[in-house]
């Protein structure tokens, strides 16, 4: 069997930049149909992807690794839902690297390569009390099938869902559908409350609200952050990691996290950790390993792009000019 990747026209979306598309034609083997692939914010695109046996198994706070092309990078992706009537998956990806921009290049009707899961160990579901369910950016559709089941086991949900802007808070409806009370903060206050999340998290707690769990998902900072506010008020609190994975089984020790000054790895003892456990200046430290060769990447990505859309310029003028 073999696999390659094919270069397709540049897509032009209001939430996105330039992309270059990839598809996969495939002989004799599997490919991942792309059922619907929408952009939900600038940079943020859900796609319900046919999966029906990881639909089947799959549970709150399990992810994906996917792989797009056969030579190319294998990304962890948290599963936002899964509808095993359908057989389907859903994942929300934000364009941050070379790999994430060319995903969300795809469109509906196109395929991936490769889709390995579910992995990781599921959220801890049962009835705590009330439950703080805390996603910023796109830490949200992250959190939301923990809250949904936490939902769904009894307990009280208070939803803080942020981002930097209103553009970038997303999932807010799906959000209050399965929260008793849903708070939006924006950094630039652009929208509901000006602030960050950890600000209504801490005027909840200095106002009593009686807390039994916080679940905080989104950039390494904003966990902190939310580890340090609970860590005074003595409230458990879990945070969903995403370290640098490659296999997501435990052999290469890629995702490994300091967890009580010992090692662990998130593919297989997480992606969920108690927040106050964590060593965050391991997994900021590890998570900047691969940096520089991140930027190269994104730089080489782009001046394709820029070479592409030259090319097609040329090719413009030249037919105009055979037209005339």
């Amino acid at each position: 069997m073999t696999f390659r990747p094919i270069a397709g026209d540049d897509r032009h979306s209001p939430s996105s930049h330039h992309h270059v598309t990839i598809k996969v034609e495939c002989e004799g083997a599997h490919v991942f149909k792309i059922v619907h692939a929408q952009f939900i914010a600038p940079g943020i695109k859900r796609f319900v992807i046919e999966a029906p046996r990881i639909a089947r198994k799959q549970r709150p706070g399990q992810f994906v690794i996917v792989r797009i092309v056969e030579n190319g990078e294998r990304i962890p992706l948290t599963i936002e839902k899964s509808d095993p009537q359908e057989g389907t998956v859903n994942i929300v990806v934000q364009s941050i690297g070379k790999t994430t921009h060319l995903l969300n290049s795809l469109e509906s009707g196109d395929s991936i390569l490769d889709i390995v899961g579910p992995l990781g160990k599921p959220s801890e579901i049962e009835n705590f009390g009330t439950v703080v369910a805390i996603g910023g950016g796109v830490g949200t559709a992250m959190a939301y099938p923990t809250a949904s089941a936490m939902k769904h086991a009894g307990n009280r949900v208070i939803s803080i869902i942020g981002g930097r802007t209103k553009d970038l808070v997303i999932l807010e409806n799906e959000m209050r559908e399965v929260s008793d009370n849903v708070f939006v903060t924006t950094d630039d206050g652009s929208y509901a409350d000006k602030g960050l999340v950890t600000d209504k998290l801490r005027q909840l707690i200095e106002d009593g609200t009686t807390i039994n769990l916080v679940l905080a998902v989104g950039p390494i900072p904003m966990m902190r952050a939310v580890a340090d506010v609970t860590r005074k008020a003595n409230i458990r609190t879990i945070v969903s990691l995403n370290p640098i994975m490659i296999d997501g089984t435990g052999m290469c020790g890629g995702c490994r996290v300091l967890i009580d000054g010992k090692s662990e790895f998130a593919c297989v003892d997480g992606p969920e950790f108690e927040a106050h456990r964590v060593d965050f200046d391991v997994l900021v430290q590890r998570n900047a390993m691969y940096r520089e060769a991140e930027k190269r990447s994104m730089e080489q990505y782009r001046n394709e792009l820029e070479a592409k859309k030259a090319a097609k310029s040329e090719e413009s003028v030249a037919c105009a000019l055979e037209v005339k």
